[in-house]
């Protein structure tokens, strides 16, 4: 169950009245709703939001709490419609699904940005009926070989498989997300489920626009740990482990290996 906390500017056209019928993108006569599911976001947030309302002006903005305990939702409050739900990312953007009134569901995390041009090709892409939603390219904020790599491997999946992640801002027709149920009530892995479900309807598109995510995780845990984690764990959804078990898994971080790695002495130390 989901509660409206408030209804703030909520489709950025700076008129104060957060009218959802008037959430429209740009072109085509589809109307396009961005939902982003927050928790403790509080750093954030309005600089988030305050960007999407400048880049994408017509868009309807649903903020969806997963109950912050930093003030995040009374930040997001004049910025755009906010609701709270059940804690978890798939219960969360549902949640914002419902509550949306776009012929198009656009899902943002927090930390991540699109490019401005994405809405244009958005909503060029879906003049093809036969698509059925997609998402943005792939970068990170910051490079590295690993994450360098990551993105080009998550680019390629995404464009061989229709395997879309949250952070490529997925978006999906309202009729394709509600005929295959919205996304699983997953702990984890609920943007791969609902990515091969839609795949089974049509096609999945990568836009040529970026969307830039945040490292800030790859920054605690290290690049590669993080790599090779996230594979760990997308091999034991497909192999069909219990996903609370992998949630449970993921929440405690890639293995530490600084103990098998010998120590570099301390900088001008003798290491004697």
């Amino acid at each position: 169950m989901s509660t409206a906390l408030g209804n703030g500017n909520g489709n950025g056209n700076g008129n104060g009245g957060g009218d959802s019928s008037s959430s429209s993108g740009s072109g085509g006569g589809l109307r396009v709703s961005i939902i982003v599911p927050v928790l403790d976001e509080a750093e954030t947030i309005q600089s988030t939001l305050r960007r999407l309302r400048a880049d994408f002006p017509g868009c309807e903005l649903v903020v969806v709490d997963g109950g912050s305990t930093d003030g995040t939702a009374a930040l997001a409050a004049p910025l755009a419609s906010v609701l709270t739900a059940p804690r978890g990312r798939g219960s969360q953007l549902n949640a914002g699904a419902r509550h949306a009134s776009g012929d198009v569901l656009w899902f943002h995390h927090a930390d991540t940005a699109a490019d401005p041009t994405a809405l244009g090709q958005l909503m060029a892409v879906l003049a093809d009926p036969r698509v059925v939603g997609g998402g943005l390219r792939l970068r990170f904020e910051r490079r590295s070989p690993g994450l360098d790599y990551l993105a080009w491997a998550s680019n390629h999946r995404a464009r061989r498989l229709g395997w879309i992640f949250g952070d490529q801002a997925m978006f999906v027709r309202r009729t394709a997300f509600e005929a295959v149920d919205g996304f699983p009530e997953l702990p984890l892995m609920e943007d791969l489920e609902i990515s091969r479900r839609l795949r089974r309807l049509g096609r999945m598109a990568v836009l040529p626009a970026t969307c830039t995510a945040s490292t800030r995780r790859f920054q605690r845990h290290g690049t590669w740990a993080m790599v090779l984690f996230m594979q760990y764990l997308k091999a034991l959804y497909l192999a069909g482990r219990d996903p609370a078990a992998i949630h449970r898994r993921y929440l405690a971080g890639p293995p530490r290996l600084t103990g098998f790695l010998p120590r570099r002495p301390a900088r001008g130390r003798n290491p004697a």
